[in-house]
């Protein structure tokens, strides 16, 4: 009997670490489905976890400017796609391509950029 009880907490312990890094990972917030593509000059990059982020410069249709919040995947990740905390600079004209925020904000997952030399690298 003391040994079920001691099994049934361990499990319990482990859906609730569990749920939360579910939860951590999700997408639904971006339009996964309808990648779009925003082209701007790098405002700064934050190397940091547990994930990196490009702020963008984008002049938008009306001509007005807009800074957009490129998120992109953890650090362990972008290092295995060849990413560093050196890859893109501030005034770097790169172009991101990802799931636009379903809110409107100007912001997006990112899931490929094109670099100012022009290479296209995983994000």
């Amino acid at each position: 009997m003391r040994s079920r009880r001691i099994v049934l907490m361990l499990g319990v312990g482990a859906l609730a670490a569990i749920v939360p890094a579910l939860a951590h990972h999700s997408t639904t917030m971006y339009n996964m489905q309808n990648p779009v593509t925003v082209t701007g000059v790098v405002k700064r990059f934050e190397w940091a976890n547990p994930h990196a982020h490009i702020f963008l410069e984008v002049t938008d249709e009306s001509g007005k400017k807009v800074e957009w919040d490129i998120e992109m995947m953890s650090l362990n990740h972008l290092k295995g796609y060849g990413w560093s905390h050196s890859t893109v600079q501030p005034g770097d004209l790169v172009s991101c391509t990802g799931g636009a925020a379903r809110s409107g904000l100007p912001a997006m997952l990112s899931s490929l950029i094109k670099l100012a030399d022009g290479r296209v690298i995983k994000s």
